[in-house]
């Protein structure tokens, strides 16, 4: 039988790529989270039904998702400790892993990730044990998830913002210092998938997504929090900030068809970016939601939140000449898939 893994399978990112795997597969999906960020199954899983299984539940009529709750590090453990453990305890008849995504970090807003940086730190310890692991149980491919954050907070000023490049980061040379805590770790991810995959043999393919959103993404983030403030017709728009800093919006379907191109493509764990290659400040969007909810807000600055860089954006360059790869879905078009999911759940209150 073909079982994938899902680190973090509940989160938003993980939710997407569990639903796309039981639409577009008949295989068996085998998800872990400990429910700290993501959402339980009942909350996201069209026709929720479960069945206790051991530790773990049963979930849906076809019965191929498996969801384990807990830390995925206790699992990695278990699994060092017998390579043969979900096999055994769960009764699955299969010799290893299909595709696994490892989805599974301790991740949030801007709040987060400046507020709190040592518990996203943490994310180093669960990629050190996950890395591990996979060199041991060789599994046909793995997804590993960096970011944008990688990136060296130099190139992302006011006045030196660039598109970032594949190129900027190169493990021979200075890297540069990346985003905090969280950009740390996923820059030490990525070395870790070049060294499983050279000295190792395991096909391990890497993205760099940009500011990924979707209609299902949590309200801590800024792309849904902006939506439900348009939903509400708020005047004046708060913005953290000025406003003028800015992104790179990919929405998180194209995101999910990226990914599976990539695991075709690459094995030797080298990172590709994911955006749309389009800087949108944070001004440019509060107007764009305006304008879907038919109203000109004032906005007002927050200057004492927490901001991040300047700008971020991606060069997709080499992804385009490489894959010939490109977002299907426009920035108005996704913005107001978001819109209209906030406006549903305001009326539904």
């Amino acid at each position: 039988m073909r079982i994938h893994l899902v680190s973090g399978g509940c989160g938003f990112v993980g939710r997407n790529m569990v639903k796309r795997l039981l639409k577009t597969t008949k295989d068996y999906v085998f998800m872990v989270d400990d429910l700290s960020i993501g959402r339980h199954p009942s909350e996201w899983f069209e026709g929720f039904e479960s069945e206790a299984l051991a530790d773990a539940e049963l979930i849906g009529e076809e019965k191929r998702l498996i969801f384990w709750k807990g830390d995925f590090r206790n699992l990695l453990f278990y699994m060092r400790e017998n390579p043969r453990y979900i096999q055994e305890k769960y009764s699955i008849d299969f010799e290893r892993f299909s595709d696994v995504f490892h989805f599974a970090a301790i991740v949030g807003g801007r709040m987060k990730i400046e507020g709190d940086p040592m518990i996203v730190a943490l994310d180093l310890s669960i990629d050190a044990e996950f890395f591990y692991w996979i060199t041991q149980h060789k599994p046909e491919r793995v997804l590993y998830p960096s970011s944008s954050a990688a990136y060296p907070v130099s190139l992302q000023t006011t006045t030196d913002a660039v598109a970032l490049s594949e190129g900027d980061i190169d493990f021979n040379k200075n890297l540069g210092t990346p985003d905090m805590t969280y950009g740390w770790s996923k820059l030490t991810g990525e070395f870790l998938a070049q060294i499983a995959a050279r000295h190792y043999g395991v096909p391990v393919a890497c993205i760099r997504p940009f500011s990924g959103y979707g209609e299902d993404q949590e309200l801590n983030y800024p792309v849904p929090a902006i939506a439900a403030r348009a939903a509400k017709k708020e005047d004046p728009f708060e913005v953290w900030g000025s406003g003028k800093q800015g992104r790179d919006f990919v929405h998180i379907d194209d995101v999910l068809d990226f990914i599976f191109i990539l695991l075709d493509n690459v094995k030797d764990g080298s990172a590709y970016n994911i955006g749309s290659g389009q800087l949108t400040s944070f001004l440019e969007l509060i107007e764009l939601f305006a304008d879907i909810a038919g109203y000109q807000p004032q906005v007002k600055p927050l200057l004492d939140k927490p901001v991040g860089v300047h700008s971020r954006y991606a060069n997709m360059t080499l992804v385009n000449e490489r894959f010939g790869w490109k977002p299907r879905i426009s920035l108005r078009e996704g913005m107001t898939r978001v819109y209209e999911k906030q406006l549903n759940d305001l009326k539904n209150k």
